[in-house]
């Protein structure tokens, strides 16, 4: 796990710039990058419940230690990730990938 130190500066810019949305992990209020800001690799890591290199990448970098240090339950985390997709604009559950046909074809 990599340590990122971002300056008061530095925070309150990219807060202005509205990269953020805030979900509440218990009784924190944490910062959550919006879905134009994520990486794919952060929806992967979130999708296969790799939640500290998910936080690592869509959190606020003073606000990962945060959610390290929760140790949330699974339930608590699933709340939590889903409250931070649906403020950041995706749906949880919502997948990019096409639906398969319920028909099936038949090479003739």
């Amino acid at each position: 796990m990599s340590e990122t130190t971002t300056t008061p500066a530095e925070a309150q810019e990219i807060e202005a710039n509205g990269e953020f949305v805030t979900a509440k992990l218990g009784e924190a209020t944490l910062r959550v990058k919006t879905i134009e800001h994520w990486r794919p690799s952060y929806l992967r890591a979130l999708r296969q419940g790799d939640y500290d290199a998910w936080a690592e990448g869509a959190l606020h970098p003073d606000d990962v230690t945060a959610f390290i240090d929760a140790d949330a339950t699974f339930a608590e985390i699933n709340d939590f990730t889903s409250s931070a997709m649906e403020s950041a604009g995706e749906t949880p559950g919502k997948s990019g990938a096409r639906t398969r046909s319920s028909r099936t074809t038949r090479k003739r």
